[in-house]
């Protein structure tokens, strides 16, 4: 894949003088570059993605909205009136 990226000039010098004394070319060196430094970052792989917990209410106490059938909330949210939403 190709992509475009911002090197500053002095170390994009220095990587290809590094290439051509090892025989290598600057797409390797890239590479390898990112290798290393992937292989010792952590991972978000690792750990997954935890939501944050943006509860409200008192987890003690029961639900307020455990007593409304779903057809019963989208009325209260929509503003209509209460009906059969069984399809």
């Amino acid at each position: 894949m190709k992509t475009t990226v911002d090197i500053q000039d002095e170390l994009l010098d220095r990587a290809k003088l590094h290439a051509e004394r090892t025989g290598r070319s600057l797409q390797a060196l890239v590479e390898d570059g990112l290798r290393r430094v992937l292989s010792t970052a952590p991972s978000c792989e690792d750990e997954g993605y935890r939501l944050p917990d943006c509860s409200v209410g008192d987890a003690h106490r029961p639900d307020p909205m455990a007593q409304y059938s779903w057809q019963e909330l989208r009325a209260m949210i929509y503003g209509e009136e209460a009906r059969d939403w069984t399809p």
